[in-house]
């Protein structure tokens, strides 16, 4: 049902994959969620101004790992964030080793990791922390 992940199906695989012990509403679910939303705007926002906030992204990627696990999360966020900004997304998934070569049934297609540049900016205040 999920080897191909859409728009249409994320919410289910999002449901399926999640694993919180500690989650007794839906309304937690959902806040674990929006961290997807506010890493694209902070994708965005790096995009087009180069503000970057490496310590709140890092923070939401490491909780969407922590609760999703690895394959799913990954997937989730190759189809969420805008392909333009796949090289942002790159940099910080380099920096925590979770890139894997290939992302596999993201609609239609696989996208395989070393086609996509990395922003060396990134990485140097990555090494920093």
């Amino acid at each position: 049902m999920f080897e191909n992940l859409t728009d249409a199906n994320v919410h289910l695989y999002q449901m399926k994959s999640y694993d919180n012990p500690s989650c007794h509403t839906m309304d937690e679910f959902l806040d674990d969620m929006k961290r997807i939303k506010y890493i694209k705007r902070l994708f965005y926002r790096y995009h087009t101004k180069k503000q970057l906030k490496e310590r709140l992204i890092l923070n939401h990627l490491i909780v969407l790992y922590n609760v999703l696990g690895n394959e799913a999360c990954t997937r989730i966020l190759f189809l969420k964030i805008d392909s333009e900004q796949y090289y942002i997304l790159k940099s910080f998934l380099l920096f925590i080793n979770k890139l894997p070569p290939v992302v596999s049934g993201v609609e239609n297609k696989d996208i395989h990791t070393a086609d996509i540049d990395y922003d060396i900016n990134i990485i140097k205040i990555l090494n920093q922390i």
